[in-house]
């Protein structure tokens, strides 16, 4: 019990989360690049093809076959272009191409070391990095002192590591990727299955309120404008939350992800900083309305909403 103390104490799961923020960073980074080199090559595959082409699109032979030689030059360019995965190639500076040493890597304290600037070129570093790293930090802290010292605290740092580079992802590129939601999604049903977070039949309710609740908002925004309001990794990240906190949560979450997505697009907006075609990704405003879900706990965001 007193080796659970130590290494389950806030001191120590907030330096673990650092380390874990160091390597969210290269899933925040990689993961919509990954996924997009593959969509190409995928692309590239399907359209290299000149009498499938020319079939499907109706077009004329000669101009199928030379858009099917144009695909065949970027599949065969994008098979040349050096391995991309999580863990390889080693991080380095995208300007310089200087490979990081282990000591430039150091969560934090390698930012804070190198001043903010590539050792080689001297290229400014985004300060998210170590914000990342520090948030994550935090988090696992906070964790800690929430839910005690008991192996199921390091469930909800998986959680909370899981949402914190989806609400990332989502905000750089408004992607939610399915290799990481879905996978949040299927461990938090595991995990109340084995009894370790909520009960069972409140975790598959939630599952199910999450998804249909935004699918059938979006199905009738869809029919009522034309225009898609959001995308489908929205609906599995809530049905995802739904499986770790529970079906009551989903309707307080929905209500302060929309309140503080709502401020946050007005004050951009009137900042002329909203994105090309005037829209903010939803998934990061999810992922906070889910922690502070987390950390207020059920009854207390219940007696809130005065339903208690």
């Amino acid at each position: 019990m007193q080796d659970y103390e130590f290494l389950l104490s806030p001191w120590v799961l907030g330096l673990f989360g650092l380390c874990i923020g160091s390597f969210l960073n290269v899933l925040i980074h990689r993961t919509p690049l990954i996924l997009e080199r593959q969509w190409l090559a995928d692309a590239a595959g399907q359209l290299g093809d000149a009498t499938e082409l020319s079939r499907a699109s109706t077009l004329p032979k000669a101009e199928a076959d030379k858009l099917a030689g144009a695909a065949n030059a970027l599949s065969e360019r994008l098979g040349k272009l050096p391995a991309l995965g999580i863990a390889l190639p080693r991080s380095r500076c995208p300007k310089c191409g200087h490979q990081l040493a282990w000591h430039e890597n150091l969560p934090l304290l390698g930012w804070l070391r190198l001043g903010g600037k590539c050792s080689a070129c001297k290229t400014s570093i985004s300060v998210r990095y170590p914000l990342i790293e520090l948030t994550c930090g935090l988090l696992f802290a906070a964790l800690s002192w929430r839910f005690g010292a008991q192996p199921s605290t390091l469930l909800w740092c998986g959680f909370s590591a899981a949402l914190l580079a989806l609400a990332a992802i989502d905000w750089d590129t408004t992607l939610l990727p399915d290799s990481l939601n879905q996978p949040l999604l299927w461990a938090g049903l595991s995990a109340a299955l084995l009894g370790l977070t909520i009960p069972l039949s409140d975790a598959l309710t939630g599952a199910l309120v999450g998804y249909l609740s935004l699918w059938s908002v979006y199905w009738l925004f869809k029919l009522v404008t034309g225009k898609e309001g959001m995308g489908y990794g929205d609906f599995k990240l809530l049905a995802a939350l739904g499986a770790w906190l529970g079906w009551q949560m989903v309707l307080p979450i929905v209500l302060g992800a929309s309140v503080i997505g709502a401020i946050v697009g007005i004050g951009m907006k009137m900042n002329a900083n909203l994105r090309e075609g005037r829209y903010v990704p939803f998934g990061p405003f999810l992922a906070g309305g889910g922690f502070v879900v987390l950390f207020a706990g059920a009854p207390r965001v219940l007696g809130w909403l005065g339903w208690a």
